[in-house]
């Protein structure tokens, strides 16, 4: 299985959601770096279960132990190593449809992938529950990108047919307000018409997805290793390691094909002995090198797939076909406590290219 990733930065996540633990270790980061453990807390906290009435009633407060790599609280220059317990765990539902295959989710490829032998509890490594580790590795990630003044946010672009079409202010200032924000929105009452959505497809027994909008500040022009180590193909290859998410595009994405070239084209100009662009339609990247403007992409995150609505599935023990009711504690909407998550793997993306380019010595 290919739970590592990144050529100068490796990150390597391990474990499964109804196991003992779920852990990362961290190679190549540079020595020196002074960890902000508030910091990490805070970020865990925004994608820890068990909040609020529209998330997973499971209890997982997401406390870490540091094992290898933090000395005095910088950072060593060798693996870190961080393991987080699971502590809540109720995995009897899940023995009783082990067999039934529940639509949308891993349990039929795994099955067939690992010849039965897969962990099938609450997905076991293929839960979202894994990104709890990625969330952390790229926590101690942004605060390495945040001593070069790059900053990461995300906001909440839609859930299901509601859109913010705010536009962003994209500083440091907002950036930052963005991630304080347990449901970040930029229009303050598109908010509780997403959660009232939300909270009706719950009570329904049903699910929803969205899109999340995530933003990058700062970074200077240079940096991507085209072709297949392109500023895009970083972010997209980790991005899509999360569960759920199914979609992504950078600037305009998609609708970019319904204008002309004459108006898509983001065109140049010095402004204090530095080039800009007037637009930024292409999302901060060009050739896949970063051009100096904001990063921005969306993400798009399905809806949860374990519903208490009837499904038709097979039970693979039988090989038959049969219905199944999916019971236990599901979030109705993943992509509030996916927000940090994308932004953690934006920051491993463009750190693992940083260092690729200018080696350890640059901070």
């Amino acid at each position: 299985m290919s739970s590592v990733t990144g050529n100068k930065l490796k990150v390597s996540i391990f474990g499964e959601s109804h196991g003992k633990g779920i852990g990362v270790v961290i190679d190549g980061l540079p020595p020196g770096v002074e960890l902000d453990l508030n910091f990490i807390d805070c970020q865990m906290k925004r994608r820890a279960p068990g909040q609020s009435s529209i998330t997973t009633e499971r209890k997982e407060k997401d406390s870490y132990t540091i094992l290898s790599g933090l000395f005095k609280d910088k950072t060593t220059g060798t693996p870190l190593c961080a393991l987080i317990q699971n502590e809540d765990t109720n995995s009897e539902s899940y023995d009783k449809i082990k067999a039934k295959m529940r639509p949308g989710h891993s349990d039929y490829t795994g099955y067939v992938k690992y010849k039965g032998f897969n962990d099938y509890r609450g997905g076991g490594h293929f839960s979202g529950r894994l990104t709890a580790p990625l969330l952390f590795a790229g926590s101690v990630a942004m605060q390495i990108l945040e001593i070069k003044n790059i900053f990461i946010g995300g906001r909440i672009k839609s859930i299901y047919n509601i859109t913010d079409d705010s536009k962003p202010n994209l500083s440091e200032y907002e950036i930052k307000k963005l991630r304080n924000m347990n449901f970040p929105v930029i229009c303050p009452g598109i908010k509780e018409e997403m959660l009232y959505t939300i909270s009706k497809v719950k009570n329904e027994g049903n699910s929803v997805g969205g899109v999340i909008e995530t933003y990058v500040i700062n970074v200077p022009a240079g940096y991507g290793e085209p072709f297949f180590d392109s500023v895009e193909s970083k972010i997209s290859h980790i991005v899509f390691s999360i569960p759920a998410v199914k979609g992504i595009e950078f600037g305009t994405g998609f609708e970019i094909t319904q204008f002309t070239g004459k108006e898509t084209n983001d065109q140049f100009y010095v402004k204090n002995n530095k080039i800009l662009t007037k637009t930024n339609n292409s999302g901060g990247i060009l050739g896949g090198i970063t051009n100096g403007m904001p990063i921005v992409f969306k993400t798009a995150v399905k809806p949860v797939s374990s519903i208490a609505c009837t499904q038709n599935t097979v039970d693979i023990s039988k090989m038959e076909n049969t219905v199944l009711n999916v019971t236990g504690r599901h979030d109705p909407c993943i992509v509030p406590r996916a927000v940090p998550v994308v932004e953690s793997a934006a920051a491993l993306a463009l750190l693992d290219l940083i260092l690729e380019r200018d080696g350890e010595i640059w901070i």
